[in-house]
């Protein structure tokens, strides 16, 4: 049995709904936590399955509904969703719940969040799982120099397009919005996600990341890249929006140890469609 529960979390002058969920009785006694970032077009709810094989394992988990999610922490100027202040939200995250470390796991651009946050502060992290996007500057070779990637991101321009994007996701009751998920994303997750997304503001929040994206998320990080926390990259062969080459390339900025787990058949949804074996990459990672 397990327990969660909802509450706010003040960061920064913004307000994030975080779950926090961990093993039912269980105190907290100082045991380092999974932090689990969402990514685009989610929420914190993706984790619910993966969360429970995590408490079951004995881990506490923490996972917020990401800026521009939680309608506490959704600023309307896109500069306010550059890399700095994803990043920032997740430390300052940390100080106000008073943890030192933690296992960091992202997917989409939660792992991309999170990469940044082990290259700038590898030390408020005891292991990183990075789920589908790669190391930012594997990201970017790829796409200067992979054409399978190059397609794979045409997406990206049409996200960028403040109006156009919001009018095609969410028009004829979010049709589009929803046809993204496939069949690999649970119906009441999918509603969860689209409720969100539909509320004033929020889809408008969550594509300026998209819009906000500078030359630093998509080639190579400047300085010292590499990532120096044990790691493991979890990367699925079904994935229509990242391609093998970036995924490839991703250990030679992983100093640390390192470990590339393939996931065969899984689509880009890999929270929801293959739970199982992500918590027991996490598991794994974070045991050591």
């Amino acid at each position: 049995m397990d327990t969660t529960r909802r509450e706010a979390v003040q960061v920064g002058g913004m307000t994030f709904d975080v779950v926090f969920g961990g093993p039912d009785g269980a105190p907290d006694d100082g045991a380092t936590p999974v932090l689990l970032l969402h990514g685009f077009p989610q929420s914190a709810s993706c984790w619910g399955t993966v969360s429970a094989r995590l408490h079951a394992a004995g881990l506490r988990t923490i996972a917020p509904d990401q800026r521009g999610y939680s309608p506490g922490a959704r600023p309307s100027a896109v500069e306010d969703y550059e890399t700095p202040h994803l990043v920032g939200d997740v430390i300052g995250l940390l100080d106000a719940l008073g943890l030192e470390r933690v296992h960091l796991v992202g997917h989409d651009w939660g792992a991309a969040v999170a990469w940044h946050v082990a290259i700038r502060h590898p030390d408020r992290l005891a292991t990183l799982t990075a789920v589908s996007v790669p190391h930012p500057a594997a990201f970017g070779r790829a796409l200067r120099e992979d054409a399978d990637q190059q397609e794979r991101s045409t997406y990206i321009q049409l996200f960028r397009q403040p109006g156009k994007a919001e009018e095609l996701l969410l028009e004829d009751g979010a049709r589009r919005l929803r046809a993204m998920y496939g069949d690999a994303v649970p119906a009441g997750q999918i509603e969860e996600h689209v409720r969100l997304l539909s509320e004033p503001g929020a889809l408008t929040a969550a594509l300026n990341w998209y819009r906000a994206m500078t030359a630093h998320r998509t080639s190579d990080v400047a300085g010292d890249d590499a990532v120096r926390v044990p790691t493991t990259y979890v990367w699925s062969t079904d994935d229509m929006a990242l391609g093998r080459t970036g995924a490839e390339e991703c250990g030679r900025h992983v100093t640390g140890p390192y470990r590339f787990a393939v996931l065969e058949g899984v689509t880009h949804w890999v929270p929801e469609q293959a739970p199982e074996e992500l918590a027991e990459l996490i598991v794994e990672r974070a045991a050591g």
